[in-house]
C-alpha cells in the first residue's frame, strides 16, 4: 500500500550506535558493580527508554540505585565514542534522498533523549535531512517503547491516521509500540533475530534499507 508518513527509529535504523552505546553501557554498569556483558545489554536495554536502566538495576539488585548523575555521564561516554566512531547506517541517506525525490513525508521517534538524537544525527550528517519538527524524542511524550505514546504523537502531530503510517524499527519494543499504535512496522534485521521482531508482530523484515522504496507503493 501507499503509505502517508515513514517513521524511522533512529539508533540502529539511521545510526550505527547500538555497539557503540551498548559496549559503552556494559563497560560502564560493570564499573559501578552490576557486571554487565554487551550481550546483556542488548537484551536487557535496546530499544527502551532511558529510566529501564534504572529500573532493570533496581529489580535485578534488590532496589539498588545508580549514582547521581549516571545519565548525564552515560550519555557523555557515549558521545565520545560517537564522535570517535560513530557512522551512519549503510544506505540510511541515500534512503533519505529518496523519499525526498518522491516527495514521501517522513520523520524520525526515537526513545532516547532529544540531545543523543541531535549529536548522533550531526556526527553522522544526517542532521541536514530532518527538519526539528519532524525530529520526535520519548522526552516529548513521557514514555518510551514499548508503549505507543510517541509513534502517536508524531502522527497526530503530523496530521496522519496511524494506519497509514510505515514505521521502521529494529527492536522488539519498537514493533511492539508501532504495532500498539496501530501501524504497519517493518523490522530491520541487522542487529536483532528476525524471529524476535516477527514474534513481536512485525508486518514483514527487511535486511537492508534498500529495500524500502518498494514498501511504499
Amino acid at each position: 500500500m501507499a503509505y502517508d508518513l515513514v517513521i524511522f527509529d533512529n539508533d540502529g535504523v539511521l545510526v550505527d550506535s547500538e555497539p557503540l552505546s551498548n559496549r559503552v553501557l556494559a563497560e560502564y554498569l560493570t564499573e559501578l558493580g552490576h557486571p554487565t556483558t554487551i550481550e546483556d545489554s542488548y537484551r536487557e536495554f535496546m530499544g527502551c527508554a532511558a529510566h529501564r536502566i534504572h529500573d532493570v538495576i533496581a529489580e535485578r539488585y534488590d532496589g539498588a540505585t545508580l549514582p547521581e548523575g549516571f545519565d548525564e555521564l552515560f550519555h557523555g561516554r557515549v558521545f565520545d565514542a560517537f564522535g570517535a566512531e560513530l557512522t551512519a547506517v549503510r544506505g540510511a541517506e541515500a534512503l533519505l534522498k529518496e523519499l525526498q525525490r518522491r516527495a514521501v513525508p517522513y520523520c524520525l521517534a526515537s526513545s532516547a533523549h532529544h540531545a543523543w538524537i541531535r549529536t548522533a544525527l550531526d556526527v553522522t550528517g544526517l542532521r541536514g535531512h530532518f527538519a526539528e519538527e519532524r525530529i520526535f524524542s520519548a522526552q516529548d511524550v513521557g514514555v518510551g517503547k514499548p508503549a505507543p505514546d510517541l509513534f502517536l504523537h508524531a502522527a497526530r502531530t503530523l496530521g496522519v491516521d496511524p494506519s497509514r503510517c510505515l514505521v521502521l524499527e529494529d527492536s522488539p519494543n519498537g514493533v511492539l509500540a508501532a504495532r500498539a499504535a496501530g501501524m504497519d512496522v517493518y523490522g530491520y534485521t541487522a542487529l536483532t533475530d528476525p524471529a524476535k521482531l516477527t514474534a513481536a508482530g512485525a508486518t514483514g523484515l527487511i535486511a537492508d534499507l534498500a529495500e524500502v522504496p518498494a514498501l511504499l507503493g
